[in-house]
């Protein structure tokens, strides 16, 4: 993969990979530029016929139900970041002597010369949260600042924008950085690495690396999780501007050039004068909403970077205040007869329900959906003395059960072999009946929720909407 900068997009021939989002915005802009511009993809529905049609009263080609063909004069093409590195396009591409790149690879060329600084963060888990958390430091240090890249407005139209900025918040993933060769941060943090989309990568190895060049050309701080080796790794291996610094993060006591925690307080060993002897205060747990260890750990990740930018502690602490985390991420739905209802459905891996089951101690653990190929022996034994039952949902909800049968044979397991849209409501009673008073019932299915449900938004909405109607029977019971 090349990484050569386009000096003029004027008459440049350009292929776009993809009618999604990210396609879309990348295909209006550069014909914008002058390119021509044609739009490749798979699909022939109703919904593709639309979007195409939208792009060609632009100029703009669109070629549907055909996305391996690499039309002929292609300069460049510009890829969505879910196509895989191993596309019969790319290997088309590739024979022509013709770069593939991103759509934040797009993003980082159009830059002007004094564009906003970016704060990129990436890792398997906590990405979204963590760039939100970021984005609420900096607006609360007074900083012009939008939370950009693998969420919200496509980080195109956030470059070419009008709106003027002091630095952005990136979210990156994987995919998109495997498309970023000339990407270089102010700073960037490697929150965690867990396999997940090896599919996609081919081994657990081009993951990390994948993950890893969010490190290349730093120029202020590397930041990586103490408790996560290889994102220190990572950094040890990242070709970085000089002074660029190494800063880690701990749930526990910080060393040197960490952020950590004492006594319940968020503290800065990294961004003080002295930090052989001195620490700087930034906030308290009970700031971090909410307070789980592994939100804790994305709130001093995202503490680290905003610190790196020169953030006052005070902002520090005002920013983690007034952060209010999306749907489905650890919330708490109600209370019903003393068992609290906490919805984590964006727990889709193994990696996410292993953070979120730490949170709480007993647990009935509502689990189970497409497993993507991962295996759940490791989780169920790090997790198995904070079980009070288990119910398990969805297609692979098998291999759940037989990790269960191996390593917590004493704990109580409902299998619930039903898809209906009432079975979310049938695994919450059978939840509530399992639970005692003081105890969690937690979603955090450690799986995706396409067997069941259009995305894992809709999943935790009928957790939500069945814990709310477990709550208006047990009221009517008590009356």
């Amino acid at each position: 993969m090349g990484s050569r900068q386009v000096t003029s997009w004027q008459g440049k021939n350009i292929t776009v990979a993809g009618l999604g989002v990210s396609g879309i915005s990348a295909a209006r802009a550069l014909a914008g530029l002058g390119a021509v511009v044609t739009v490749v993809d798979g699909g022939d529905g109703e919904g593709h016929r639309a979007r195409a049609a939208e792009l060609g009263e632009l100029g703009i080609s669109v070629r549907l139900a055909d996305a391996e063909t690499l039309p002929g004069g292609t300069d460049l093409v510009v890829t969505s970041p879910g196509w895989k590195p191993d596309s019969p396009l790319f290997a088309a591409a590739a024979a022509a002597g013709v770069d593939v790149v991103g759509d934040v690879e797009i993003a980082w060329q159009l830059r002007g010369e004094n564009a906003a600084p970016w704060l990129a963060i990436t890792g398997t888990n906590g990405k979204t949260t963590t760039t939100q958390m970021l984005a609420s430091i900096l607006k609360a240090a007074g900083l012009r600042t939008a939370a950009v890249g693998n969420i919200g407005t496509p980080i195109i139209d956030v470059v070419l924008g009008e709106q003027e900025y002091d630095v952005l918040a990136v979210e990156l993933s994987s995919y998109q950085l495997h498309w970023a060769p000339s990407l270089r941060v102010h700073s960037g943090a490697v929150l965690n690495l867990a396999p997940d989309h090896l599919d996609w990568h081919g081994s657990m190895e081009a993951y990390a690396a994948d993950k890893g060049r969010i490190y290349e050309g730093n120029t202020v701080a590397c930041v990586y999780n103490v408790a996560d080796p290889a994102t220190e790794k990572l950094v040890e291996n990242a070709d970085v501007e000089e002074g660029c610094r190494a800063i880690g993060f701990t749930l526990g006591a910080p060393g040197p050039s960490m952020l950590g925690v004492v006594d319940g307080i968020l503290v800065d060993r990294a961004f003080v004068e002295n930090r052989q002897k001195n620490a700087q205060e930034l906030a308290e747990v009970k700031d971090v909403n909410p307070p789980a260890p592994h939100n804790i750990a994305n709130a001093l990740a995202a503490a680290a970077l905003a610190r790196a930018f020169g953030v006052e502690p005070r902002a520090v602490r005002d920013g983690l205040r007034d952060f209010r985390p999306d749907a489905h991420r650890v919330a708490h739905v109600d209370e019903v007869a003393g068992v609290a209802y906490v919805d984590d459905s964006k727990a889709t891996n193994t990696h996410a329900a292993e953070a979120s089951l730490a949170a709480f101690e007993p647990v009935v653990w509502i689990a189970g959906g497409l497993a993507k190929g991962a295996t759940f022996d490791e989780l169920v034994q790090k997790s198995a003395k904070r079980l009070r039952g288990v119910v398990l949902i969805g297609a692979d909800r098998a291999l759940i059960a037989e990790a269960l049968a191996r390593h917590a044979p004493e704990v109580p397991v409902v299998d619930l072999d039903r898809t209906d849209t009432g079975a979310m409501l049938a695994a919450v009673r059978e939840a509530a009946a399992l639970a005692e008073p003081g105890d969690t019932v937690l979603l955090a299915p450690a799986c995706a929720s396409m067997d069941m449900f259009a995305n894992y938004n809709k999943r935790g909405d009928a957790f939500a909407d069945a814990v709310r109607e477990l709550a208006a029977e047990n009221a009517a019971d008590t009356v």
